[in-house]
């Protein structure tokens, strides 16, 4: 590339800290990374970066005309429905080209002992049908969802210290994957979990919990992804993301 180009990565995953470092890696270009700011220290991706919302579409519409970006990547967690619409929206109205890396879903397999369901609300309402030591693994922003079910016992474990409301009968347990399928299989059996409930988050970091709860053969609460913006370009991780990039904006 003849002169240095400016993209920006929308979230903090995985996937966008590999791409991350990948792209800041090439002198030609100018990487941003923008992390929601939900958890307190967040692992900072390569490149620049900025901690916070935008204000809606029309504030990352007018970030990336202020920015100059050339190029936009929408690698936020699957559940982060919002900035996903607010991304297609932007990009549509500045026309700066948008890719979207979504992450395969997880398909359940022989053993498996799931139920879909597609809200924490949902979910909380068909729990208690299913155990009553459950390990909840949504994280920390959606516990108001279970605050009633005082007659269950809940396992929390999320990144940050969750806030009320939230289960009367509870253990936090703050942690940051990835996890091991050894480690999992321990807290199921050292609190007798007879219940897992997570969202379909598709990471390989955090699956090792379906593995120890197939072996535990206890039920497994999967919460479905929301819907996301269609006729959005899609890559299933950071190496079809880098072909993308080097697609649009010219050999690198």
């Amino acid at each position: 590339m003849s002169a240095e180009r400016h993209i920006l990565i929308l979230g903090g995953t995985t996937e966008a800290r590999r791409l991350a470092a990948e792209l800041a890696a090439d002198p030609a270009l100018r990487v941003t990374s923008s992390l929601a700011g939900r958890v307190a220290a967040p692992r900072l991706p390569a490149g620049q970066v900025r901690i916070g919302g935008f204000g809606g579409p029309d504030g990352l519409a007018r970030w990336l005309r202020e920015q100059q970006v050339d190029a936009l990547i929408d690698a936020t967690h699957p559940f982060a429905g919002t900035i996903s619409f607010n991304a297609a929206q932007a990009a549509a109205e500045v026309h700066v080209p948008l890719l979207a890396v979504r992450r395969p879903g997880w398909v359940a397999g022989p053993g498996d002992d799931w139920h879909e369901t597609g809200s924490l609300e949902e979910a909380a309402a068909a729990l208690p049908a299913l155990g009553e030591r459950v390990f909840l693994t949504t994280g920390r922003m959606g516990l108001a969802s279970f605050a009633h079910l005082d007659r269950l016992w809940f396992l929390v474990r999320s990144v940050d210290a969750p806030e009320p409301p939230s289960p009367s009968r509870m253990e936090v347990l703050l942690d940051r994957g990835p996890f091991t399928v050894e480690g999992e299989r321990e807290l199921i059996r050292r609190h007798r979990i007879d219940v897992l409930v997570t969202k379909d988050s598709g990471a390989a970091a955090t699956s090792a919990k379906l593995t120890a709860a197939r072996e535990a053969r206890i039920p497994v609460m999967v919460i479905r992804r929301p819907p996301a913006p269609e006729d959005v370009p899609t890559a299933g991780g950071p190496a079809e993301a880098a072909e993308w990039v080097e697609r649009v904006l010219g050999p690198r």
